[in-house]
């Protein structure tokens, strides 16, 4: 058994009771349960956190396309998306913009079988910043905005407030801004500071009245190092960290969020247009290099992949999320920190709206995977869904082998 924080224990039994754990520990030390169901795996674990990913049903990296393609079309879609992210383990999702805001009614609900989705309905960006459709004119973008309500345009105080408040309106439990430039944005830097720092200051301080948290999307150090002393509880990608941004983080209790698979499967694929492969290529070995110093300086990470696309033969689909924990091992972590970052770290990332989960403790939220070998002696088992056999959310079976 591994608990997702601590050691792992051998001959363990974990019991489920409803839609909580009521035992997790020894077998010696089990209560009776004579009229329980009994699964017997090699490995039991808590089910994973993915604390960046985006349901937005497209099929490709482009998102230029997004105005043209219809939101029940792209609703569609990620109802796939959703049954994949099970299937690979995933019973948790940081949705940091997308479509997830309406689809986590239907997930409660019953009438789409999914993860959990703790979503932050629009990417908050500046105008011409990474949350921009840079080949549109203005007008179309702000339309699009309110329409399909993937992104939002602010600038200045008053405005930044007021994008907050539309996402708590939507009921988002996590805000998502994007301090610094992008990748797969079109004529903005990665390094570029985007949201000033009374712009930061008023989208934390209106979040944090409704005990929601800001997640940064940042590479650059400008942006970072604002971002931290506006108070924001998360940074995104963390590209340009350095020891000094890593003391900042450690100081404030804030977590890096890794998105590694994004990069990885980019580099392969090419799968980006010409302009985004550019800038990918020039920050790619900096972003990897970077969440090594940050395992090695002590600030705490939990996994993100930055996955988006519907079909998991495509790259950066739904459902390869479990890869990103072999690229963590690749950066320095051993298996077992890996599966913390993926399990016992993700509510962390939600602050006062993260639930009891990601660990295998009595009362916490029963969303369980079992595995058919040991990923803490090969951590590519997690990456392969076909070794996971069985997933368990709220208690109940949502895979079997």
């Amino acid at each position: 058994m591994i608990p997702g924080r601590g050691e792992p224990t051998s001959d363990a039994v974990v019991v489920l009771d409803g839609a909580a754990i009521s035992y997790a520990g020894p077998a010696a030390d089990a209560p009776e349960t004579p009229d329980a169901t009994v699964t017997r795996a090699h490995t039991v674990m808590p089910g994973m956190w993915d604390c960046h990913g985006h349901f937005m049903g497209v099929t490709g990296l482009d998102f230029s396309l997004l105005p043209q393609l219809p939101v029940a079309l792209r609703a569609a879609r990620i109802t796939g998306d959703l049954r994949a992210a099970l299937d690979a383990g995933v019973t948790s999702v940081r949705e940091v913009g997308g479509l997830g805001v309406y689809l986590t009614r239907a997930v409660e609900e019953g009438s789409v079988a999914g993860p959990s989705i703790y979503a932050a309905g629009a990417v908050l960006s500046t105008t011409g910043g990474h949350g921009d459709l840079h080949s549109f004119p203005l007008p179309w973008v702000l339309d699009f905005g309110h329409q399909a309500g993937d992104l939002q345009l602010c600038d200045g105080p008053s405005e930044c407030a007021r994008a907050v408040r539309m996402q708590l309106r939507r009921n988002a439990k996590v805000i998502k801004i994007c301090a610094s430039g992008g990748v797969l944005s079109e004529v903005d830097h990665p390094i570029h500071q985007q949201f000033t720092e009374a712009e930061l200051k008023v989208i934390v301080e209106v979040a944090g009245l409704a005990d929601r948290v800001v997640a940064a999307h940042c590479h650059g150090k400008p942006g970072m190092m604002a971002a931290l002393a506006a108070g924001v509880r998360t940074i995104e990608h963390g590209t340009f960290l350095d020891e000094e941004v890593a003391a900042a983080m450690r100081e404030t209790g804030a977590i890096l969020v890794t998105t590694r698979t994004i990069v990885r499967e980019i580099l392969e694929s090419k799968a980006a247009p010409a302009w985004a492969l550019v800038k990918l290529e020039a920050i790619a070995d900096r972003h990897a290099a970077a969440v090594a110093l940050a395992r090695e300086e002590g600030v705490t990470v939990a996994m993100g992949t930055d996955i988006a696309v519907s079909g998991t033969h495509l790259p950066n689909s739904w459902g390869r999320n479990g890869r990103e924990l072999p690229l963590l091992v690749d950066a320095g972590f051993s298996p077992l920190a890996a599966i913390e970052a993926a399990t016992a770290v993700g509510p962390d990332t939600l602050g006062p709206q993260g639930p009891l989960s990601g660990q295998l403790i009595a009362g916490y939220d029963a969303d369980v995977l079992t595995l058919d070998g040991d990923p803490l002696a090969d951590i590519e088992l997690l990456a392969q869904p076909d070794h996971i056999t069985g997933v368990w959310k709220a208690g109940t079976r949502v895979k079997a082998a």
